[in-house]
């Protein structure tokens, strides 16, 4: 088993689906070059390997690579397109969610639509509010998409694979942030089922539900906790669409506790989802009010002091974990 960043783990996922079906093809703006070069980047000399034919750099326009992507899985073909940034997808929603999500619908489920979109998110970039605003919640709302968001490099090689070759559109949602950070990857045609979740470390006095690189922030948390007698259980999504509600009940049920975190802005997030199906259907066990840590309600900062302020951070969990258990 290799060892391998998280951007190169996505990089491998890309290069075995390319390898194994010669209709896997890969867009976007600048894939290849500029700061492609960069190794750590998912696509990072797969333009020297499989030729201006299969890695095809666009214009700057997220509509139009949305299109291209839409179309090019209507005629049978499986692109893998980019979008740079999180906040730019808006640009491509109408292609995304009008049309990617609802063609399958549309052919009574007769027709596959192999699309999937990789896109960039996260902050810690001074990159400024327009190119740092996670709208995970924007998509998982829209019937016809499933939504992955890796916190590993094996889940982001695993999901990446199994996002390819599904019949459905999907977005693979990549934190930059963890593109430089290392884990055991398994070799060869690697995949995770899109659904499900993963406990990260065992708990008994409270359920912390997370993904992407907030689940760090709630390790961090954790460990603090476990200094103080108090035992969290981290539960990672790794999906959002489907979503593996059998895992996140069965984790409320044994500690009767919740907090969900992410680093998306706290109203309308996908917290709030994830908090209503508590609600709904383990109410009785709840021992304690659920509590969700987020985003502050404001477009992200482009100080780096004001940037981090805006992300949450572990000190935020071990306070909302302290008041589920009545010790805060």
């Amino acid at each position: 088993m290799a060892v391998l960043s998280f951007g190169q783990a996505l990089k491998d996922a890309l290069d075995v689906a390319m390898s194994k079906d010669d209709s896997v093809f890969i867009a976007g703006e600048g894939v290849g070059v500029s700061i492609h070069y960069d190794p750590n980047l998912p696509t990072h000399g797969l333009l020297e390997k499989y030729g201006r034919k299969r890695v095809k750099d666009t214009p700057v326009s997220e509509a139009a690579i949305a299109g291209l992507g839409v179309g090019a899985s209507a005629l049978g073909l499986r692109p893998v397109v980019e979008i740079m940034f999180f906040p730019f997808i808006t640009l491509a929603a109408d292609m995304l969610v009008n049309h990617a999500a609802k063609l399958r619908y549309l052919s009574g489920g007769k027709s596959a639509f192999p699309l999937t979109v990789r896109v960039k998110a996260g902050v810690s970039f001074a990159a400024g509010c327009q190119h740092s605003h996670n709208l995970e919640a924007w998509l998982a709302h829209s019937p016809g998409l499933r939504v992955v968001f890796p916190s590993t490099a094996a889940d982001a090689k695993g999901l990446l694979l199994s996002a390819i070759f599904d019949p459905n559109p999907v977005i693979v949602i990549e934190e930059m942030l963890l593109y430089w950070m290392k884990g055991e990857v398994p070799d060869g045609d690697h995949r995770i089922p899109i659904g499900k979740a993963r406990v990260v470390i065992p708990g008994k006095d409270c359920t912390v539900v997370s993904y992407g690189g907030a689940v760090y922030t709630a390790l961090e948390a954790a460990k603090t906790l476990s200094e103080e007698g108090i035992s969290t259980e981290v539960i990672d999504l790794r999906s959002l669409v489907p979503l593996d509600k059998a895992c996140l009940l069965d984790s409320v049920r044994r500690t009767g506790r919740l907090v969900v975190l992410h680093d998306a802005t706290k109203f309308g997030g996908f917290g709030a989802e994830i908090s209503a199906i508590v609600a709904e259907e383990a109410f009785d066990v709840l021992k304690a009010p659920i509590k969700r840590v987020a985003a502050p309600d404001i477009p992200v900062p482009v100080s780096p002091p004001q940037e981090m302020f805006n992300k949450p951070s572990p000190e935020t969990v071990i306070a909302a974990v302290r008041a589920t258990v009545g010790k805060g």
